[in-house]
């Protein structure tokens, strides 16, 4: 008996071992930091997940949590999941390049793609309940546009993925666009979006669009890395949500199909970097950045120039991968800890940070807030590079005001 009950008392104190041990790696692993690529892709997820999972059901209109500026100036509101789905695969695409793994996270990226590609094929199918407004409001050349970034960002994966009759209606309807008079300002560059677009494969394009959309965006450089959105100059962050990525974008196509071009693409390219540097040092040392503008509840697509940078082009010379990816990393945290940026359905909201419905313009809906998803385009970078590996270095700013070493700004002329 006396042997029993030793034996059991070793079984139990090695139980309770067992049961602390695995208490304590709980706890270690709890406390464990999550790096920065896993914060960006968990947030990308719970971004689109809403969107992408309804539309590859054919039920984004049947379920979407809808929400309208009190200024919504009475177009077809349907136009709003135009805008959530387009401008969300602009910025989820690069990622979608990741081959499949078994991570977490190549399980995340699996998903998304497979709801993607099925929201595409709903997107131009008249017989689907999620069939987008293509017809009626010039808004819809806007977001149009944007599903044809997202097929340039990742052809090989979103475009040539798609069966043949989902391409060809995808090709009928960005053509029957052309009967939208497009505004005088960043609008010419989403018709020459679609244009280069079914340029790159090598469908009939109108050259005239696409050289008048590049002439014109060049005589309203203003200089060190300033577009005017249009004839007129207004302080926002339309450089960074449409005019430098499109029209670097729109150029590097230009030249890989040999379609002459006014603006040679180094010279776009220049333009945008000089104006990265001047975002970078936007950001405060506390992770924040001005509230100006038009369009300010777009939050992250502010950033949509230096995303696009350190994923296709590399970054300004001037700066690391370490501080732009630290800073990036720190204005997402701050701007999506506070509380209802999103719905009880998990639709983001009307708001810059949190929910201020009064900020929203009058075109504004939430559907068109999906163009945060912009600053995601790093994501398009394997983990192993050294944007996601780098040490997490201080911004400019962060430097500049505890006393450090940093670099001079000054103005650079990249007129010609």
């Amino acid at each position: 008996m006396k042997t029993i009950s030793w034996k059991f008392s070793i079984i139990v104190i090695c139980l309770v071992c067992n049961v602390n041990v695995f208490s304590q790696k709980t706890k270690n692993a709890e406390q464990r930091p999550v790096s920065d690529r896993t914060y960006w892709v968990n947030l990308l997820y719970k971004i689109s997940e809403p969107v992408l999972s309804n539309m590859s059901k054919g039920e984004l209109k049947k379920n979407m949590l809808m929400e309208y500026s009190p200024t919504w100036d009475g177009r077809n509101k349907d136009v709003a999941y135009m805008e959530a789905f387009g401008r969300l695969m602009a910025g989820v695409a690069p990622w979608l390049n990741l081959p499949d793994d078994d991570t977490p996270e190549g399980k995340q990226r699996k998903q998304i793609r497979e709801w993607a590609l099925a929201g595409y094929v709903h997107a131009v199918n008249p017989d689907n309940p999620d069939y987008l407004l293509w017809n009626g409001s010039g808004q819809v050349l806007v977001d149009a546009a944007y599903i044809a970034n997202s097929f340039i960002r990742a052809p090989k994966v979103l475009w040539e993925s798609l069966d043949p009759i989902t391409k060809e209606r995808y090709i009928k309807e960005f053509k029957a666009l052309r009967k939208i008079r497009p505004a005088y300002n960043n609008w010419l560059l989403f018709r020459a979006m679609i244009e280069v677009f079914l340029a790159s494969i090598d469908e009939e394009y109108d050259g005239y669009v696409l050289d008048v959309s590049v002439r014109k965006m060049n005589e309203w450089y203003l200089g060190d890395g300033w577009y005017s959105d249009g004839p007129e100059y207004s302080l926002d962050y339309y450089n960074g949500y449409v005019m430098h990525p499109m029209f670097v974008e729109i150029i590097e196509v230009m030249d890989r199909k040999k379609i002459n071009s006014p603006v040679k693409f180094d010279l776009a390219l220049r333009r945008m970097q000089r104006y990265n540097q001047l975002m970078e040092r936007l950001v405060s040392p506390e992770a924040s950045f001005p509230a100006v503008g038009r369009s300010m509840t777009y939050r992250m697509g502010a950033f949509q120039t230096l995303a696009l940078s350190a994923w296709k082009y590399g970054l300004p010379k001037t700066m690391t991968n370490g501080q732009v990816r630290n800073a990036l990393t720190c204005v997402m945290k701050r701007m999506f800890s506070v509380a209802d940026n999103f719905n009880k359905e998990g639709y983001l909201q009307l708001g810059f940070v949190g929910h201020q419905p009064e900020l929203a313009d009058y075109y504004t809906n939430n559907g068109s807030l999906y163009i945060t998803s912009l600053v995601f385009l790093p994501l398009g970078l394997p983990a192993d590079h050294p944007f996601w590996t780098s040490p997490a270095e201080e911004w400019t700013s962060q430097k500049a005001w505890s006393s450090k070493p940093f670099p001079r700004d000054y103005h650079e002329s990249v007129k010609q």
